[in-house]
């Protein structure tokens, strides 16, 4: 477990600045409390500032009580740190949605979790990096898919998965899919995905698109073995190959790996479970030229305890350098694995360090 180191506030003059400021690292060091009101607070509390004459200070909510305290509503000294309320709410809310035959409203999820709607969407969004709907299809989409892979046919699995309509599921499925929930059983017969093998400094590089955007960047020494990943990925969808009009696409991509302070303005097909987008998402938004650890990363998506399951994610993605999984390294800053060669993975953040 991380040791965390909290910070020391050896006098009466140092806590009453750490009030004065509102510091939030002096949450749970002390509290205080006032005498005008009889309430004792969180350091950070936001409450109208009290005058220093009726200001005392407790080393624990229990101090604080027995001096004939009660606990401030508004930060809740008695009760769990907010970030872990919100933390908490998020999760239920969670719970909530996948326990439902239906989404759930947002009025509905808001008043469980006691807030206003704005508030509600606000911090769900914060901690999960996506809004409630979007969880919510993530989640219907996870059993879809599952459902499909079943023996069930695919009207009770419509029904299963939480869709209340035929027309509403076969409108959502490209979505969910990227092809039809038939297509989709049988492996991705009838769709039709165009690829192209090329050359780059890196090795071999293969680039494949659905009528969606682009679905695969592959990288390997050998283009045959990037040729079957691709079946792999697709077994029964139509494969078609070298097609003259699709060598732009392929350029783009290759320039984004020998410059990759350029970015790519093309539209990407990436389909994962909730989680898995969040970790994409934010690994989008890690500049060229810098880099993040497992744990930042967590940190950064609400889930500062994932560190695990976000190297996971980054290994499952299938869109080399376009979602920069290369740019996340171990927390003492050494490179770990990296599904096309640690190699390449070096090769990537020297070239956008300008090396």
């Amino acid at each position: 477990m991380e040791h965390i180191n909290l910070p020391v506030y050896l006098n009466d003059d140092e806590r009453w600045a750490a009030v004065q400021r509102r510091a939030p690292d002096a949450d749970g060091v002390f509290y205080y409390s006032v005498r005008s009101t009889g309430v004792y607070c969180r350091p950070s509390c936001g409450a109208r500032p009290a005058l220093r004459h009726n200001v005392a200070f407790h080393a624990s909510c229990a101090e604080a009580e027995a001096a004939g305290f009660r606990p401030c509503l508004r930060c809740k000294p008695d009760q769990p740190p907010l970030a872990e309320r919100h933390a908490a709410m998020v999760a239920e809310s969670c719970r909530l949605i996948d326990a439902s035959e239906e989404l759930p409203d947002l009025d509905s999820l808001a008043l469980a979790a006691g807030m206003s709607r704005f508030h509600f969407h606000r911090i769900f969004k914060a901690h999960t990096g996506i809004t409630p709907k979007a969880y919510a299809a993530a989640r219907r989409g996870e059993r879809l898919k599952a459902g499909l892979q079943g023996d069930g046919n695919v009207t009770d699995t419509l029904y299963a998965a939480g869709f209340n309509s035929s027309g509403r599921f076969y409108a959502a499925t490209p979505g969910l899919l990227g092809m039809t929930p038939g297509a989709f059983r049988a492996g991705g017969s009838g769709a039709v995905i165009r690829f192209a093998i090329a050359a780059c400094s890196l090795g071999a590089i293969l680039v494949a698109s659905t009528d969606k955007g682009i679905c695969a960047i592959l990288i390997d020494d050998d283009p045959e073995v990037l040729l079957r990943d691709l079946q792999d990925r697709f077994p029964r969808a139509e494969l078609r190959g070298a097609e003259a009009d699709y060598e732009q696409t392929v350029a783009q991509v290759i320039g984004l790996v020998e410059a990759p302070q350029i970015g790519l303005d093309l539209p990407l097909d990436v389909r994962g479970t909730a989680f898995q987008q969040r970790v994409w998402l934010a690994l989008r938004e890690i500049p060229a030229g810098s880099t993040v650890s497992y744990a930042e990363l967590a940190k950064r998506i609400g889930a500062p305890k994932g560190a695990r399951a976000v190297a996971g994610a980054c290994a499952a993605n299938a869109l080399a350098v376009a979602i920069p999984c290369h740019r996340v390294v171990r927390n003492d800053g050494a490179l770990s694995g990296y599904r096309w060669g640690v190699e390449r993975k070096q090769a990537l953040l020297d070239r956008e360090a300008g090396k």
